[in-house]
């Protein structure tokens, strides 16, 4: 089902589906705008490192290795909130390219806070919702891997279908992959996480790397906001697919 196509009730409600007469929208965003206020010093890392660290949008694929001033695996996130896993990622993998889409402002401002506190250089950010910058900035076979971690769970049923996690997106997001590049999902949500489950294991370009949900990989830090829902006895699910060849 294309993207952009009208809204059509779908008669299914499987886990990786829209529950019976509830519509698919008609296009699927990447983020939800928030309220939030840019501090001071979100301010200032806006105005000393937004100018080497912000990309610019444009309707043309990326140039990767002029844009990181070099060449490296290029890693994709989508959603990053405030950017502490992602800092603590691109810190721990240094030899990775990082490029990292998030609209909201306050947490693009942590983010680049982050980067001057901890010296990081891997790591570049484009302000823009991330299904244009797929579509537009990144050709097929380009991508080494995808992070998208805790995505808005749209907990009512009747708002499943603004969930990220979709068959369209994961099919583009599955056609830029190189083979044996991967994709990362992690949520707190376990409806959100069978229903990722689900929908990754019907797209015929992608293998699970487990037998179900896998083991939380060591690159991805435990969150205060994930330490915090462990303790209350929340649980966390990570699913890792892989591009086949």
């Amino acid at each position: 089902m294309s993207l952009d196509a009208e809204p059509t009730a779908l008669p299914t409600s499987a886990a990786g589906a829209a529950p019976a007469g509830v519509a698919y929208p008609k296009t699927i965003k990447s983020f939800v705008r928030r309220a939030g206020r840019t501090t001071t010093g979100q301010a200032k890392a806006f105005e000393d490192l937004g100018p080497r660290f912000l990309l610019n949008y444009q309707a043309a694929p990326l140039d990767a290795p002029a844009a990181f001033g070099r060449t490296a695996p290029l890693i994709l996130e989508i959603g990053f909130g405030m950017g502490e896993a992602t800092a603590h990622i691109a810190r721990v993998r240094p030899d990775d390219n990082f490029l990292c889409c998030e609209v909201h402002e306050p947490g693009v401002g942590a983010l680049l806070k982050r980067i001057g506190e901890h010296d990081i250089t891997n790591i570049r950010i484009l302000q823009h919702d991330a299904v244009e910058v797929i579509d537009h900035m990144l050709p097929l076979g380009t991508l080494d891997g995808v992070h998208v971690f805790f995505p808005d769970p749209w907990h009512k049923t009747k708002h499943n279908k603004r969930r990220l996690i979709q068959s369209p997106l994961v099919a583009k997001l599955a056609a830029r992959l190189k083979p044996g590049g991967y994709l990362h999902c992690a949520t707190d949500w376990q409806p959100y996480a069978e229903q990722m489950l689900e929908v990754l294991g019907q797209e015929p370009l992608l293998a699970n790397t487990a037998e179900g949900y896998a083991p939380q990989p060591a690159y991805r830090p435990l969150t205060k906001f994930e330490n915090r829902g462990l303790r209350l006895g929340h649980g966390v699910w990570d699913i890792v697919f892989t591009r086949l060849n």
